[in-house]
């Protein structure tokens, strides 16, 4: 199942089955509003606290991949999430409610492709059957802990991006119908020794490079393999990177298959700044957008690369760099899976 170093085949190509997304009012103002189940037309979603918020967008999203399923979820087996507030209580919370054992994880915006990674690889080695995997931020919460609260109206520059409000979660199955897990390839941490938090898509760049060009050396594919490679969220700064660090080293990826869902899911002229970031920005936007294209038989396979920045206030404040990582998952559909 190991090949080469850092990716796993998944011979049992375990499904995923069903799907819940949740977002907010800014969401709803987004580009692809419909390919959510769920949007509050409150920040709050009627809590006392941003994250009480978050967490129950979690909740909120578990109990709809549950409920868009065929089965019940006295029958989960595992929940595996993360998020990025202090001590991911959101996720720990949404597991004291879902009541099933509970792997919690952290890797910033990239812990959405790390529980689905994971999630694949229980279930591929028979260590499970059904699985729910899923990832959460809240702007305001995620604000007040990385940066200011919003309430302060500090500004920011144009590097910067907007942290998305949402959950999303996938609930990946041994068997059934929907799109396969076929492989994973697992990041390592790529420090380039940058300190600004407000310039994370710059900082995530080169972790994202190396998980693709260790995928595909070790999968022994292409890049036209793949009808879209996905990053999480590197918006516009971060993209451009990208593109130009695997044209220098020869991976002859275009712009027309390579997609970032932190510029998918927001319309020109929300004022994002560089594009969305946060742990929902690629559950969202995978689970629900890109997802829903495999449905509609638009896209066959693709390759979810997400994307972290692994830093906290601390160390920012103590003058440390950003240490980034980037995992990926291959997701296909159709007859011709390999």
């Amino acid at each position: 199942m190991l090949t080469g170093h850092r990716t796993w085949i998944f011979e049992n190509k375990p499904v995923i089955i069903s799907t819940g997304t949740v977002g907010g009012p800014f969401e709803a103002e987004g580009s692809i509003p419909k390919d959510f189940d769920l949007l509050h037309d409150d920040m709050w979603l009627k809590q006392s606290t941003f994250e009480k918020a978050q967490r129950t967008m979690m909740e909120e999203a578990t109990q709809i991949a549950v409920k868009n399923s065929l089965i019940d979820k006295e029958q989960v087996q595992f929940f595996i999430s993360g998020d990025l507030i202090n001590q991911i209580t959101p996720s720990s919370f949404t597991a004291k409610t879902l009541d099933v054992p509970y792997f919690g994880l952290f890797s910033a915006c990239a812990t959405s492709m790390e529980s689905l990674a994971l999630s694949a690889f229980i279930i591929n080695g028979s260590g499970a059957d059904y699985i729910l995997s899923g990832a959460s931020s809240h702007n305001a919460a995620t604000e007040k802990q990385f940066r200011y609260p919003t309430e302060y109206g500090g500004q920011k520059p144009p590097t910067a991006q907007w942290t998305v409000t949402g959950a999303g979660c996938a609930l990946v199955a041994k068997e059934g119908d929907g799109p396969r897990i076929t492989s994973a390839t697992i990041g390592k941490v790529v420090d380039m020794g940058m300190t600004d938090p407000f310039n994370m898509g710059g900082a995530m760049a080169p972790a994202a490079v190396d998980t693709i060009e260790q995928h595909l050396q070790e999968r022994d594919v292409d890049p036209s393999y793949y009808d879209l490679i996905i990053t999480g969220d590197l918006g516009h700064v971060g993209r451009e990177i990208t593109i130009d660090l695997l044209q220098k080293r020869n991976i002859a990826i275009t712009e027309d298959n390579f997609k970032d869902c932190g510029l998918t899911i927001y319309r020109e002229g929300q004022p994002v700044l560089a594009g969305a970031s946060g742990a929902a920005c690629s559950s969202v936007v995978v689970y629900g957008h890109f997802l829903n294209l495999m449905k509609q038989q638009k896209l066959n396979r693709i390759l979810v690369v997400a994307t972290g920045a692994l830093h906290s206030p601390l160390s920012v404040q103590q003058g440390d760099s950003i240490p980034c990582i980037a995992h990926a998952v291959s997701i296909e559909s159709g007859s011709d899976i390999q």
